[in-house]
């Protein structure tokens, strides 16, 4: 038997419907919680200078179990790997950059569906990468949006984004000049930089939902650490990894990190008490989970 093999222009189409890949992730997340999948931290082998192996792997229970791997130093195409849990037939494989942004986005789908209140409509986004769009892709699937607000660095590249973005979806984005004016008023916020300093000043930022992408260590983060001393729920969706981070975690040994709760946790009935800060990490194991239902289908 032929092993799938996926690549970037394949995948494309087959992620249309953010309800159903968003649901697919939320499946995923809450088998992590109930133990039915294992999802270590990401592992690391050093290549040398700044460039380093990364894997993350994951394992459901009785099906398959996989890893992800990826360069650090390049940014180039990631390897996913899917293997039966029994026999160690390898399933089907994903090169490429897609699989790996569509996780990413279905994740803050998930939590924004479960963090940001129902009536939420308007989004202020901060980054116009690959990420920024899959967060627009999955956060518009469950609170659809009457208004988007963006910014990023190049003129050109914003403006752009919010173009392709108003054709897309139908709906009013606007490229604003500052970081600040993206995110005053707006219901919900999306910070998805690779920032290591805070692009937005903390009191701009007024909503009741906010998800978070970029870099989240000591002495080296996206956003001002104040900015979470004003949300009373503060969520990632893996815990191990946020212990795990070297450097540590912006909010380790401080009372706010204390605070931290478990997406899964949210997802199975712990309430989520009002605003709501959601740092994504990379759950290991979710972009295997993705792929071993792609080949299902």
């Amino acid at each position: 038997m032929t092993t799938p093999l996926f690549t970037d222009d394949d995948l494309a189409e087959r992620f249309n419907d953010a309800r159903s890949t968003i649901a697919t992730m939320r499946d995923a997340i809450l088998a992590a919680h109930h133990g039915r999948m294992l999802t270590p931290p990401r592992v690391h082998a050093p290549l040398g200078g700044d460039s380093r192996l990364t894997y993350t792997v994951g394992r459901r229970i009785g099906h398959w179990f996989g890893y992800r791997s990826y360069d650090t130093a390049t940014g180039g195409d990631q390897i996913i790997v899917v293997q039966d849990d029994s026999t160690g037939e390898v399933l089907g494989m994903s090169v490429g950059r897609t699989l790996g942004h569509v996780r990413v986005g279905a994740i803050g789908g998930v939590a924004c569906d479960a963090l940001a209140p129902a009536q939420a409509s308007t989004l202020g986004l901060i980054g116009t990468g690959p990420q920024a769009w899959m967060q627009l892709w999955a956060i518009h699937a469950v609170r659809p949006l009457t208004e988007v607000k963006v910014f990023s660095r190049t003129v050109e590249r914003r403006q752009q984004f919010a173009a392709n973005a108003a054709k897309r979806y139908g709906i009013d984005v606007i490229a604003t000049g500052t970081p600040d004016s993206a995110v005053e008023g707006m219901d919900m916020v999306a910070l998805a930089t690779s920032s290591g300093e805070p692009v937005v000043d903390a009191a701009a930022i007024t909503a009741e939902f906010v998800t978070t992408l970029g870099p989240k260590q000591v002495n080296r983060h996206e956003f001002p650490i104040e900015l979470a001393e004003r949300f009373p729920t503060i969520v990632t969706d893996s815990p191990p990894q946020v212990r795990d981070y070297d450097p540590p975690f912006m909010f380790s040994g401080t009372a706010t990190g204390q605070r931290m709760t478990s997406l899964g946790s949210i997802l199975d009935g712990q309430p989520a008490s009002g605003a709501a800060l959601f740092c994504s990490v990379g759950l290991a194991g979710t972009d295997t989970w993705l792929l071993a239902d792609l080949i299902g289908r």
